[in-house]
């Protein structure tokens, strides 16, 4: 860099990976300063996950995929599914996107909460001063704040309630067992929420434990078990049972019988509660004591989506490349934002993304090339990161812009850095409901936008303009909205709209009403045919990940239908990724532009603009052993309901 580092954090806490961060700032004479340039965002773990699925069958990728992040489990299999389907021209049943959109639904709302109350809210939540509340003046808030929320034994919380909250902090605090507590820069003078307003979301923190362990039940119902919930290319691996009582190995086996369907009923009942009634009003009130984080984290302004939650419900047909078949509708648009053009949604072509290894440690091209071509080729060339350190703890070893430093390649669509995520999801719903293929859900983002971010605060809301959702509060406050708007579309509700009143089904009913097999008709079933008998071509599957746009493009080989290439473009990656050839940052580097830190040997500033994307590291780069050889073998039968290695089509729902 022009001036010496004098912020690093390496690595960077709470995310999933291992992720340093380096940048310069001005020093004002008083222990801060200004970073007035890009940062540095650098991967310290190899990537090489595409290399053990190399020679493997395509239906088999899925289980290999699933396991790139322990968070992003549905996500990837479901994207490495889709590839192959894309790949074999396989069309899955309405029943199948139900079921698959409930399941990345219920990642979504679970991994939105767990981002913000255990990742992200002690950005913004000094645990110290939390131990300073006064329990009565919490319980008063509480009612102000989260006035339906009753989990003291269906009761409002009171006063005793909030005593042991604050019993249970000092407890911890006593026995040294603080755990993400631990280490944090408690007392900075950044905080500002009040000592009864940190407790109440302490206590919200704690409260979010439990409520996760009911959220992916819906996985293990749907797919036999979470982390790592079964698909299947295709459609679900799950059928129908007329078992009535518990699903057991003499009665129904992994089908799906009421009372699965009830316990999937019950557990999207509280996912909706919780986010109604505590997850949104609490991001409200951080963001009003942090209003100023509006004008902090802007990226250069180009989004992207692939879409995701397919609805066969939607009847408004969007985009096409030709090449894929999309289906008639999706809740989150596929399209591309420009800088230039923030409100307007053009069209998504999947052969303008690339990868590039300008200063990445990759093999591969310095100006990009297309991912169905791509390859996992381990290139490093230094330098070798000394294992001393430094007096503040951090390693005497620097990043250097104009070499290569990190193991995340740099991807682009029509050469341009794009943020993906959240904040993207958001935007491109606002922008289609604008259009005449506006859906319920467009209008309501409209709606909620309008309310509760650009009016007044007398009116509600946070005051603030459109323009500066591009930023690190518009994050949060997008990674929040968009999670009511899911968890309202799993359940299915009659919703308000901007143009008046709208009911929409939910996912969750309209496969109810459906489970019958309506859309699947058994005596024009297929069974899968042998990989050597497939249509072979590149399959590009995608999904929107809690992250943003997570694509995976198979190569299939034209003889034995195995796996020639394969190659994941992940949303962390689009974020996280370093300059390219022409020195352009990628968001993560970008975002730290303008910052001004009030102690540069605490950098909270810089962890709460890169907290703000929900930073998977993990999902980004992977790991193999210093002769690229796999670390694990992994064996996978699908032969679940036939005695051949085939799939059985009358499996999938």
């Amino acid at each position: 860099m022009a001036a010496t580092p004098n912020v690093i954090i390496d690595p960077v806490t709470r995310i999933e990976g291992h992720l340093r961060i380096q940048a310069h700032a001005v020093p004002d004479g008083m222990g801060g300063g200004t970073i007035t340039d890009p940062g540095l965002s650098a991967s310290t773990m190899v990537r090489g996950l595409e290399k053990i699925l190399q020679g493997r069958d395509p239906r088999d990728a899925w289980a290999f995929t699933q396991r790139i992040c322990g968070v992003c489990t549905v996500v990837h299999g479901l994207t490495s599914v889709r590839a192959v389907e894309h790949a074999i021209g396989i069309k899955v049943s309405k029943n199948a996107d139900y079921i698959r959109n409930m399941m990345i639904g219920a990642q979504y709302v679970h991994d939105h909460v767990m981002h913000f109350y255990h990742l992200h809210a002690l950005d913004w939540v000094d645990v110290v001063s939390a131990m300073k509340a006064n329990p009565t003046r919490t319980a008063a808030l509480a009612r102000i704040n989260n006035g339906t929320y009753k989990p003291n034994n269906g009761a409002l919380p009171n006063a005793a309630y909030f005593q042991t909250v604050l019993n249970k902090l000092n407890n911890l605090v006593s026995r040294g067992q603080l755990g993400l507590f631990a280490n944090g820069y408690w007392g900075h003078s950044a905080y500002k929420l009040s000592p009864e307003e940190n407790l109440l979301l302490v206590s919200h923190y704690l409260e979010a434990l439990a409520w996760a362990r009911e959220v992916v039940k819906l996985h293990s119902v749907f797919g036999g078990k979470d982390p790592h919930p079964n698909l299947v290319v295709g459609g679900m691996p799950c059928t129908l049972s007329s078992n009535t009582g518990t699903v057991n190995d003499e009665k129904g086996g992994t089908s799906l019988n009421t009372e699965g369907l009830a316990t999937i009923k019950t557990a999207v009942t509280r996912m909706k509660a919780f986010v109604d009634q505590v997850y949104l009003p609490d991001v409200i009130l951080v963001a009003k004591r942090y209003k100023e984080w509006a004008n902090f984290g802007a990226t250069a302004g180009n989004f992207l989506c692939y879409g995701e939650f397919p609805d066969p419900a939607l009847v408004k047909r969007e985009f096409t490349d030709g090449a894929i078949d999309y289906p008639a509708g999706y809740i989150i648009p596929q399209g591309v934002i420009w800088a230039d053009a923030p409100t307007t949604l053009t069209p998504f072509d999947e052969k303008m993304v690339t990868e590039n290894v300008a200063h990445a440690w990759y093999l591969g091209s310095d100006t990009g090339e297309h991912p169905s071509v791509g390859e996992t080729e381990l290139y490093y060339d230094g330098p070798l990161p000394d294992q001393g350190r430094n007096p503040d703890g951090t390693s005497k070893y620097m990043l250097d812009e104009n070499a290569r430093y990190s193991w995340i390649k740099s991807p682009r669509y029509d050469d341009q850095p794009m943020e993906v995520g959240p904040l993207a999801h958001i935007l491109t719903m606002h922008a289609r409901g604008g259009t005449a293929n506006a859906q319920p859900t467009d209008k309501l983002v409209r709606k909620y936008v309008q309310q509760l971010w650009i009016n007044p605060t007398a009116q509600g809301g946070l005051g603030l303009t459109f323009t500066q959702l591009n930023s690190t509060l518009g994050r949060i406050f997008c990674r929040v909205l968009e999670t009511k708007i899911i968890a309202d579309q799993i359940a299915g509700r009659a919703a308000d709209t901007a143009a008046g009143t709208a009911a929409y089904a939910g996912w969750y009913q309209l496969y109810y009403n459906n489970k019958a097999g309506a859309y699947w008709n058994p005596n024009t079933f297929t069974r899968l045919q042998q990989p050597n008998l497939w249509p072979v071509q590149v399959g590009f599957g995608f999904t929107e990940a809690p992250r943003g746009a997570l694509g995976h493009w198979v190569k299939l080989n034209r003889v034995s239908g195995l796996i020639d290439n394969y190659q994941c473009v992940v949303a962390s990656q689009w974020n996280a990724g370093p300059r390219d050839l022409v020195g352009v940052p990628g968001p993560y580097e970008e975002a730290l532009r303008g910052h001004v830190l009030a102690n540069l040997k605490q950098p909270l500033e810089v962890l709460r603009t890169i907290h703000s994307f929900d930073p998977c590291i993990g999902c980004a780069v992977h790991i193999v052993d210093p002769d690229g050889k796999p670390l694990v073998q992994v064996d996978v039968n699908h032969g679940v309901c036939s005695t051949t290695r085939v799939s059985d089509m009358r499996c999938a729902s």
